[in-house]
């Protein structure tokens, strides 16, 4: 208990809460000492409308980010205050101010949630119109609050300017815990291989956000500021976790005929899983003495694991037959190779946090990172070429003027107490996804009437302000510290801060929890309802986009995986881009399938088949993996024309699903034929390879085995990837054959 507590106020969430929450009190309880609780009330507002902004980053782009913020929330409060009395321009201003702020997110995820504190502000201006020179000290004051909230933002990152980046690696290191965990489920017998899959590909999902985060701080700060001791061992934790991530993904069989092979001699699948389960255990031991900066003691001998995985190896020869065992030899063997290489992979881990970090460890590894991260910059050509109904911020950014413009009407109409309250549910729940719009609505409605109902029964009972401010405080710090991760308990805790405050500032508490629920539900209904008929983004509509791109990166990637086994030397930074390409459009086309499964039924057309072409993806790109590995860590022989010819039709399978994407009609069949000579030399792969080793010159048994492991693991990969990309293709298919029936 006293750890989860521990672990949750040194979270990333609970500190960035206590930010805000800083930001937000001190003002309020100065000028309400000063006897002006209105100043200070201003200024926490500027405080909580720029806090949105301040998301991952290096320091100078901190620094822009909460001061372009700052002055867009201050600057849109005076021009709704000024145009408020000419209702003629007021109308048109409005939605003009909308539309542009939701346009911003073009420009990705700083430029996102500038856009919704600015949207924030525009919401609660409404709370009370300001007239004559007060509008003038209003936006004033918001602005102070912006500049003191990014006074104590930085602050927080001088105190402790790495804990972030410690943070999202501990993080990182859990997450490829699990993954790994999860690859050794598979060795059970009996085991449900598709709901392990999907466990995988979710996690996926999750690895390819914290990989940009990291990336985006490690490699600027790296750029911006040098090369610090600090930044370079966060770096070489970080490579180290991509690699083991490859490697993870690249022990890569086809597990059917694994367990066939296996399932009768249980001790070999529970002798590799228990060492599967202990790397596992060691990362997630590592991700905990990061978290709590406490010395780390490796409790698993990995090495003693690597030797029983040997024996069981051994003892599995002699009970089978050393003829009959050579096959299931050689895939134990290159699993062992494998397991060495990840344990090779999480002693750099130790050592770069135990010690002091070798700059050997660092040599080559660093070369070329700028070009993982996305370039910065805004030109106003991206904005121009969104301005079309076939994108999809354009169409958001239309829905949601639409929406708030009727909601604002509609508070003013009928007679509701707090019409702004309408338009921060709009602004807060409406999300491009109708998915997530639904799920968002769902959870600020429950945490609307939870948080009302709690707040109300303590109110009934605690009646000294001192108290309830106390109270709201707290409250407000867990509302915040929640948000992120659980909307549901984030939005009950932040209305019981907001009814706690009304409470301590009107009698008529009652009202105050009606009309909030009431508010709540029309912001929600209306939200539900445009992103349902206007304009609508269904994600069946961007699936084919989604699944190309999959493809076409699991293409690039086994076209460099190729150029590497063909020229050797050191790997390319180009095949390190294409991996890491992979690895994210893998993980896009997971979450696009996710964002299906929350939509309606009605609009989930083709749902099978995407799910189908995404595990299909994802196993190719495993069994690239591995194939790309294994290249990387051993001495390789001389790649054969078989190897080149094999490799081009997979090649050729990918490039014709995309063109099949591409295609409103089936194509000519004859464009489908497999030529004769990848028959040949695929049939005939093994033979042509065994013979080229033997015509070589004379090697002694070690060698000779070591290469023909190398021709048996790029045999069994070259045909695994053959039948995955032949079955990309059928199912590609299916796909084109349905959304033409579907017309």
């Amino acid at each position: 208990m006293i750890s989860t507590i521990k672990n949750f106020t040194d979270s990333t969430n609970f500190a960035n809460a206590l930010k805000i929450t800083i930001a937000a009190v001190l003002p309020v309880l100065l000028f309400t000492y000063l006897g002006n609780y209105a100043v200070g009330f201003t200024i926490a507002l500027g405080a909580f409308f720029t806090y949105p902004s301040d998301i991952p980053s290096n320091l100078k782009h901190k620094v822009n980010g909460i001061l372009v913020a700052a002055l867009i929330v201050s600057g849109v409060n005076l021009i709704i205050n000024i145009v408020h009395p000419i209702t003629w321009l007021f109308y048109p201003i409005l939605a003009l101010l909308i539309f542009t702020l939701s346009m911003l997110s073009v420009y990705g995820q700083r430029a996102n949630m500038v856009s919704f504190s600015a949207l924030l502000s525009i919401s609660l201006t409404f709370a009370h119109i300001q007239t004559g020179w007060d509008i003038l000290t209003h936006a004033g004051l918001l602005l102070a609050g912006g500049l003191f909230y990014l006074v104590v933002s930085l602050l927080f990152f001088y105190i402790r300017p790495h804990r972030y980046v410690e943070l999202q690696i501990a993080d990182c290191i859990q997450l490829t815990a699990k993954y790994l965990k999860l690859r050794g489920d598979l060795w059970k017998l009996k085991s449900d291989r598709k709901a392990i899959t999907k466990k995988q590909l979710l996690l996926q999902v999750q690895l390819n956000t914290i990989h940009e985060n990291i990336r985006e701080i490690l490699i600027r700060n790296r750029t911006n500021s040098g090369s610090s001791n600090q930044n370079r061992k966060m770096l070489i934790l970080f490579i180290s976790l991509v690699e083991i991530m490859e490697l993870a993904m690249s022990t890569s069989f086809d597990h059917n005929k694994l367990h066939q092979k296996f399932d009768n001699h249980p001790n070999v699948l529970q002798t590799y899983q228990n060492l599967a389960y202990n790397l596992a255990k060691c990362l997630k031991q590592l991700s905990k003495s990061i978290q709590s900066r406490t010395k780390y003691n490796s409790n698993h001998n990995l090495l003693s694991d690597l030797h029983d995985f040997e024996l069981a190896i051994t003892e599995y020869e002699i009970k089978t037959g050393k003829s009959l065992a050579t096959e299931g030899v050689f895939m134990l063997t290159t699993m062992l190779h494998y397991a060495e290489k990840q344990v090779e992979k999480i002693k750099t881990l130790e050592r770069a946090y135990t010690s002091t970090v070798d700059l050997h460890d660092f040599k080559e590894r660093d070369k070329d990172l700028e070009k993982f991260i996305t370039p910065l910059y805004y030109p106003i050509r991206t904005l121009l070429e969104n301005l079309s109904f076939s994108s999809t911020v354009f169409r958001h950014a239309v829905r949601l003027t639409i929406t708030i413009v009727a909601g604002f009407i509609i508070g003013q109409v009928l007679p509701f107490q707090n019409v702004y309250w309408i338009l921060l549910t709009i602004v807060v729940i409406m999300r491009q996804e109708y998915g997530l719009t639904k799920e968002r609505t769902f959870q600020r409605i429950f945490g609307t009437i939870l948080g009302g109902l709690i707040a109300f029964g303590i109110l009934s009972v605690v009646h000294d302000k001192n108290v309830i401010g106390g109270l709201a405080i707290i409250a407000m710090l867990f509302g915040f510290s929640f948000t992120p991760t659980n909307y549901k308990i984030g939005a009950t805790f932040v209305t019981v801060y907001v009814v706690f405050v009304y409470g301590i500032l009107t009698p008529n508490i009652e009202d105050v929890i009606q009309y909030r629920i009431l508010d709540t539900l029309v912001g929600a209904t209306l939200s539900i309802l445009a992103n349902y008929f206007l304009w609508p983004s269904w994600e069946f509509l961007n699936v084919p986009s989604r699944i190309e791109k999959a493809i076409q990166a699991n293409r690039n990637y086994i076209q460099e995986i190729s150029h590497f086994y063909n020229k050797k030397g050191t790997v390319p930074t180009s095949y390190r881009l294409a991996r890491k390409q992979a690895f994210i459009e893998i993980g896009n086309l997971m979450a696009s399938f996710q964002r299906m499964l929350q939509e309606p039924k009605s609009k989930q057309n083709k749902l099978a088949q995407v799910y189908k072409l995404t595990v299909l993806n994802h196993a190719l790109l495993s069994s690239e993996a591995s194939l790309g590995t294994y290249i990387q860590s051993h001495k390789t022989t001389e790649a054969s024309q078989a190897f080149n010819v094999v490799v081009n039709q997979v090649i050729k399978n990918l490039d014709f699903s995309i063109l099949l994407l591409h295609s409103d009609k089936p194509l000519d069949p004859n464009e489908e034929l497999i030529n004769e000579e990848f028959n040949t030399r695929f049939t005939e792969l093994k033979k042509i390879r065994e013979k080229e080793l033997i015509q070589g010159k004379p090697i002694n048994d070690e060698a000779f085995q070591q290469k023909m492991q190398e021709a048996q693991l790029v045999i069994e990969q070259l045909i695994w990837l053959t039948n995955l990309s032949e079955n990309i293709v059928k199912t590609t298919k299916v796909l084109i054959q349905t959304k033409n029936e579907s017309r």
